[in-house]
């Protein structure tokens, strides 16, 4: 191997090394889970193409060859464990332990099988097994992208780079003495970006969980809409919102969000699985309702959402009933604010929401009035079939929302 060869590889065993050390800070911080997968990633990674680069003290080839078979078969399945988890296929306890299964029984198939074989076939046949897993991991990772999933978007590209990095480390194991430095350049620089890319999705993992613990831990003295700790940024935007109403009549649509059941979950499970049902109803707001609205945390069981220039009510009792629907829809929450124990101790929930919908075009409506006004008919939108109250202009009353808006 030329120096410049040599050079590269350093890069990677040092990315290698960093990403080590952010899963040792990550278990300091209790997600030993992120860590889990990212030690395992890295120490299997760099096993494997210390092996592959001939660096163990094995002299006799074909024993080398057998053992390379060994390791390609047992980390190629530990990889793509690893990898399926990270795409969120596995949360099902029986998915998993499925998955597990099989592919532990195809690592154990391969290795057998190798035996049957002279020790470079075996090796060729484990190459082969990895490669085939690699490519049942692109196609799932695009799959998920294609979804809608833009975390897997990354895990294409790092999925991608691994299979460039399992070909070049595969021809090196097969003809040591022939391998041109610049393949050992284009497999070390695919498995620096394999290797940055799993520690990019990882870490997006690791800030989803600390922002999850810290909305657990402070409860409604964090907003996870806004990302204050208080209520006071509510107040100030709606307070902004009406002064230029009153500057600029134009009319402003306000929707106000109510949960029944929080009190009933928060008796049965406490208040860290009422402050995630916040938190995973605040990221469906975030989704569902379009950049021109604001929204705001009111009270401790509501959101407030303001549409400005709102010239009819039809997009905004659309948004409305949007907003219902998405909010009522099930959710499995963990009742632990213990960052160790996230996703063991979980419950399946469902919020009973009430919306109440009004568009203030009076000229001297006040924002205390109109907020009151739109968290008394939130509430009374419980008992409505479509879960969503509306003041109608035309005659002054409260009424439940049609079940079909154009």
């Amino acid at each position: 191997m030329t120096q410049l060869a040599i050079g590269f590889w350093g890069g990677y065993f040092g990315t290698t090394v960093l990403m080590l050390a952010g899963a040792v800070f990550v278990f300091i911080r209790s997600l030993r889970r992120v860590a889990l997968n990212a030690a395992l990633s890295a120490v299997a990674s760099a096993f494997f193409v210390l092996a592959f680069l001939g660096a163990l003290p094995i002299e006799d080839a074909d024993m080398l060859s057998r053992f390379l078979a060994h390791v390609a078969s047992v980390v190629a399945a530990l990889l793509a464990y690893l990898l399926f988890s990270m795409l969120g296929l596995l949360r099902q306890r029986e998915v998993r332990r499925r998955t597990m299964l099989a592919l532990a029984a195809l690592a154990a198939t391969v290795v057998m099988s190798g035996w049957l074989m002279q020790p470079q076939q075996a090796l060729r046949l484990s190459l082969a097994m990895a490669c085939l897993l690699g490519l049942t991991a692109l196609i799932l990772s695009l799959r998920s992208a294609l979804r809608g999933d833009r975390l897997a978007w990354v895990a294409v590209s790092g999925v991608f780079c691994m299979l460039l990095a399992l070909a070049g480390l595969g021809w090196i194991a097969l003809d040591r003495a022939h391998v041109p430095w610049q393949i050992h350049a284009l497999s070390a620089i695919a498995g620096t970006a394999y290797l940055a890319t799993m520690s990019s999705v990882l870490w997006m993992r690791y800030a989803y969980l600390i922002e999850l613990h810290q909305v657990m831990a402070y409860g409604p003295s964090y907003d996870p809409v806004t990302r204050m700790r208080s209520h006071s940024g509510t107040a100030n935007m709606v307070g902004a919102a009406f002064q230029h109403y009153r500057d600029e009549p134009v009319p402003l649509g306000v929707i106000v969000v109510s949960i029944a059941n929080l009190p009933v979950l928060e008796q049965l499970y406490g208040l860290a699985a009422v402050n995630h049902a916040l938190f995973i109803f605040t990221g469906r707001l975030r989704r569902v309702v379009p950049a021109h609205v604001e929204m705001g945390r009111l009270a401790g069981d509501g959101f407030l959402l303001l549409m400005r220039n709102c010239g009819d009510n039809g997009p905004l009792l659309q948004l409305a009933r949007t907003v219902q629907a998405h909010l009522a829809k099930p959710v499995v929450l963990n009742t632990s604010i213990e960052s160790a124990l996230l996703g063991k101790q979980r419950t399946h929930w469902a919020a009973e929401v009430g919306v109440g919908v009004q568009r203030v075009s009076r000229t001297d409506a006040r924002a205390s009035m109109a907020v009151a006004m739109g968290r008394g008919m939130s509430r009374t939108a419980w008992t409505y079939p479509s879960r969503v109250a509306w003041y109608d202009d035309s005659s002054g009353e409260i009424v439940g929302m049609p079940e079909h808006v154009r």
